[in-house]
């Protein structure tokens, strides 16, 4: 148990939460993950709370509060096991093995013969007509005049009249967060986010001793009076957001909360890191922060949400030449360079038409299976976008994230529990369910049909109480 009391220990020290509702989220996203095992023994409270450097009664308050969410039980004789969730209701599919994976949040794959027919000829070409030297030596870190003009074409939809100069292309946007948070804040340091976010910046905090600080949120984004207040308080090194189709609750934020955003981050002098993944998937949004608030914004993109999590090629958009300058050195430290293939496929991409032709491609899939899920879930709360390739979902009575989402396991489809995403407060009875990725639109609607029918039944042990 000791690889888990290790990673309990730095995910309890990272949240802002109370000790004992933080051991019960991480046994909650240890079981989604599969990690802990049906059965599984967890570790006496007092060698726990060694472990977890923890009084007894935190520690025993954590398993309480575990307990209470159905996800583990004390027998006597025992000890504490990780609870054997119950099955309900009648299934299309079974068996673990043929796994629809609704958890990773990929774009659909459009099986466009032109489409694909014109990305292979790029990687050919790539391979016909480039120095194969050139691409294997090091690179200056930010990518070559070329490939920066080529980005700044790009983006230049969403940030009118960027230069290259401010451009910095990196290795997907994960490294490109990795880099901002390093050069923006220290461990100790506070950066502000939305309570409900991309689970990537849980993991970077942790890694750098950042603490996040979750902000209330609805669907138009960010609430500026907690922002505001936050700020009047100790302003936060920096904010964090993910302004267009929030992963996960595909919430975008108006054009008034991101003016009323960009005014108070100025006002406080705090920079703006814009996680704009998903921001090429609309055919209309509301303007960039950036754009609105370019002398704090560093904003960030790339083509794993419109071509695929394999082209591993983002890029930073930095207020000025000089953070230019300071958060290339800080990605080179971890990062040294972007790989010259990846680089040279995605400039020669973006000038032929290539990325333009899968982003219209992807959209329209995404808006297909957006209409699949509206047929099929009809009596489900959940929200979506038309041109989002992710739902959220909420579980109903007497459901409860965990075994929900244990019992689409179970039943072949994987989804994700709101604790992986949550960063205050307390986690929604809600799951993501993600419609993209290698499975087909009929893969696509199997899977919907599993979840309608998972919340069309009660829970086995919910019917006996009933």
């Amino acid at each position: 148990m000791s690889n888990h009391s290790a990673r309990w220990a730095v995910a309890i020290r990272n949240s802002d939460k109370p000790a004992y509702l933080a051991i019960a989220d991480t046994i909650a996203e240890d079981i989604q993950a599969g990690k802990l095992a049906a059965n599984q023994k967890l570790p006496p409270l007092r060698t726990l709370a060694k472990a977890l450097k923890l009084n007894f009664t935190t520690v025993a308050r954590g398993y309480a509060e575990a307990q209470r969410r159905g996800l583990i039980n004390a027998k006597a004789g025992h000890g504490t096991v990780v609870r054997e969730l119950l099955q309900s209701g009648p299934v299309r599919r079974s068996g673990a093995s043929s796994l629809i994976d609704m958890t990773m949040n990929m774009p659909p794959e459009p099986q466009d013969r032109l489409l694909l027919q014109r990305m292979r000829e790029g990687l050919s070409s790539l391979a016909a007509e480039e120095d194969l030297y050139t691409l294997l030596r090091y690179q200056e870190f930010g990518g070559s005049p070329d490939d920066r003009e080529a980005g700044a074409h790009w983006l230049s939809r969403h940030i009118p009249g960027v230069t290259a100069s401010r451009v910095l292309v990196c290795p997907g946007v994960q490294s490109a967060l990795l880099g901002l948070f390093s050069a923006l804040a220290r461990s100790g340091d506070t950066i502000a986010c939305e309570a409900v976010t991309y689970p990537g910046i849980k993991g970077l905090a942790a890694q750098l001793g950042i603490r996040l600080y979750g902000l209330a949120a609805d669907d138009e984004g960010i609430d500026p009076e907690a922002f505001a207040a936050l700020c009047a308080a100790e302003p936060p090194k920096a904010l964090y957001c993910n302004p267009t189709l929030l992963n996960p609750t595909t919430a975008v934020m108006s054009q008034a909360r991101r003016e009323a955003v960009a005014e108070i981050a100025r006002r406080y002098s705090v920079p703006i890191i814009e996680d704009d993944a998903y921001g090429c998937l609309p055919a209309k949004r509301p303007p960039s922060l950036a754009s609105l608030a370019p002398e704090l914004t560093f904003y960030v993109t790339g083509f794993a949400k419109i071509l695929g999590a394999g082209l591993r090629i983002g890029y930073i958009v930095a207020p000025n030449a000089r953070y230019t300058a300071r958060v290339s050195a800080s990605l080179r430290t971890s990062a040294v360079m972007a790989s010259p293939f990846m680089i040279t496929l995605a400039t020669r991409w973006i000038k032929d038409g290539t990325v333009k032709a899968a982003t219209l491609a992807i959209r329209e899939e995404s808006r297909l299976r957006q209409k699949l899920a509206a047929q099929i879930l009809v009596k489900a709360s959940y929200i979506g976008k038309p041109e989002a390739f992710h739902l959220w979902l909420a579980v109903p009575e007497p459901w409860n994230r965990i075994e929900f989402a244990t019992h689409l396991r179970t039943h072949g489809v994987g989804v994700v529990v709101s604790d992986t995403f949550t960063v205050s407060g307390t986690a929604p009875e809600a799951v993501r369910v993600c419609l993209g990725g290698n499975s087909s639109r009929e893969e696509c609607r199997h899977s919907l049909e599993i979840i309608e029918d998972a919340l069309e039944h009660l829970p086995a042990a919910a019917s006996r109480v009933m």
